[in-house]
């Protein structure tokens, strides 16, 4: 069986913006760097559980997709489409068809094997059983056969550009038609890796399959640490407790590791933070109160004060790795008294909203300074701290319940599903469906042409302020390899991590 090659992306201690994570290592007792079977990584967000089909947030695909579970296609460090559990694939000539051939002698973790009905079976379930939002990337499914267990055949409704694309996120999550009874505590997959142990709120330990169909992981056993204190996951790194801080959350804290010992990682992201307000209801439903936020809050400080500068400005939901892309900074530009104006036209100063914030380092130290801007121009927000992921996914995320929250949305390319009607900001997307049809089904050109539009249209509206593109900043020590400079996909991917 000929496997995919993936490619590796290594970075030493530069700069760019970021939404990366990594690994890392400790010099063995001779000076030399020593081949060792574990490692364990500290991440922020911690998953609530382990099912992302009912579940929403980066959490959870951030740990399983790639390491437990695996779409047909995947996405590498340049956003390119790359084969997976589909060796090859063909596109019939209306674009409507799509045939992909699987790769041969690939086993679930449970060891039954893979074929093209537990394809079948994971992608209508994501149109009948999922909850989770996302599954709307796969409306567009209007048949599925099975011809032999290592062919499959998908026919759309409409030729699309993003379906494809889609597929490496987690709608394209792959199932045993046996193993999902117990979702959100038990994850059965063709990936490298098992999960060993899960410990909601605290680690993930992962064991590597010796049965794994691909290039097998070059660490054995991988544990992912959940700090919500960034001092907490530097001390650990000090420590020897933990060999990387996949996300450092105190951005000045990157000083205190510049040396031989560490290296500083650095790529870009998909990771837009987002300063959310509730279109459908509330304060922020006047588009003139969302136009006073909008003309209130000076990005560049709230990147400078509250996340030490690392990041980019971008002005929209689009990041720069996106073939639509466009530097919209300058719709919106700083001027408070602007901002004053429109709130004194919209009746509302001097009126509370509430402020709900996650308990997340970068979102807190955002809703300070982005107080104090409000504040300045007459808007009194009240700060909610909620517990992430559980109490804001709940009341804000679920429920609506809010009128402005800050959370940074790292699926890739997710503008669409979070500027539709349903979703919690309740934005009225009806000026922006016919568009999105017409971009999805027509040429290249027609494509990105059309969703530029849409992000023009977002951005104009004043549906959420765009505060910048989230830096993941990559601290591990100095003899790891296989870190990826860029991170363009839901997965944090472990089975090209070593030790040098």
């Amino acid at each position: 069986m000929k496997t995919p090659r993936f490619k590796m992306w290594v970075a030493a201690a530069a700069a760019s913006s970021l939404f990366l994570t990594a690994c890392s290592a400790g010099a063995s007792d001779s000076g030399e760097s020593a081949k060792k079977d574990s490692m364990t990584i500290a991440f922020t967000a911690e998953p609530a559980n382990l099912d992302f089909t009912s579940t929403s947030g980066v959490a959870i695909p951030e740990a399983l997709m790639e390491n437990v579970y695996e779409s047909l296609v995947r996405v590498d460090g340049d956003g390119e489409i790359q084969p997976a559990l589909a060796k090859d694939w063909d596109i019939s000539d209306d674009r409507k068809t799509y045939t992909f051939h699987l790769q041969d002698g690939v086993k679930f973790s449970d060891g039954s094997d893979l074929t093209s009905e537990d394809v079948k079976f994971s992608y209508e379930r994501v149109q009948k059983d999922w909850k989770n939002a996302l599954k709307s990337k796969m409306d567009i499914v209007d048949s599925i056969k099975t011809p032999d267990d290592l062919t499959v055949e998908i026919a759309l409704k409409k030729p699309s550009n993003t379906w494809l694309f889609n597929l490496t996120s987690l709608v394209g999550a792959v199932f045993d038609t046996q193993g999902t009874g117990d979702l959100s505590n038990t994850a059965i997959g063709t990936g490298p890796y098992a999960i060993e142990k899960f410990t909601r709120g605290q680690s993930i330990d992962f064991a590597a399959r010796d049965d794994y169909w691909g290039e097998k992981p070059k660490v054995k056993n991988v544990e992912f640490k959940y700090f919500k204190d960034a001092v907490s996951a530097s001390n650990a790194l000090k420590s020897g407790e933990i060999d990387v801080v996949s996300n450092l959350q105190a951005p000045e804290l990157a000083g205190e590791f510049q040396s031989k010992d560490y290296q500083i990682i650095s790529g870009t992201t998909n990771g837009e933070v987002v300063l959310s307000m509730n279109n459908a209801k509330g304060i922020f439903k006047d588009k003139k109160a969302r136009e006073a936020v909008m003309y209130a809050v000076d990005r560049k400080a709230v990147l400078d004060t509250a996340w030490a500068g690392y990041g980019e400005l971008i002005g929209s939901m689009v990041p720069p790795t996106d073939p639509y892309y466009e530097d919209l900074t300058g719709v919106w530009k700083y001027d408070p008294q602007k901002a004053k104006d429109l709130v004194s036209e919209a009746g509302i100063a001097g009126e509370k909203f509430t402020f709900t914030v996650p308990n997340l380092p970068y979102a807190k130290a955002i809703s300070e300074i982005v107080s104090s801007q409000l504040e300045a121009v007459g808007l009194k927000a009240d700060i909610k701290t909620q517990e992430f992921p559980a109490v804001w996914l709940d009341k804000t995320f679920t429920k609506h319940d809010f009128d402005m929250s800050v959370i940074n949305h790292a699926e890739p390319r997710d503008i669409l599903t979070v500027f539709s009607k349903d979703y919690y900001i309740g934005y009225d997307d009806s000026k922006i469906k016919k568009i999105a049809e017409k971009a999805d089904t027509g040429t290249e050109e027609e494509y990105i042409s059309g969703m530029k539009d849409i992000a023009k249209t977002i951005t104009d509206d004043a549906a959420s302020d765009f505060l910048f593109l989230f830096p993941n900043l990559v601290i591990a020590k100095s003899d790891v390899s296989g870190i990826p400079a860029n991170r363009v996909s839901d997965a944090f991917r472990i089975a090209d991590l070593s030790w040098n």
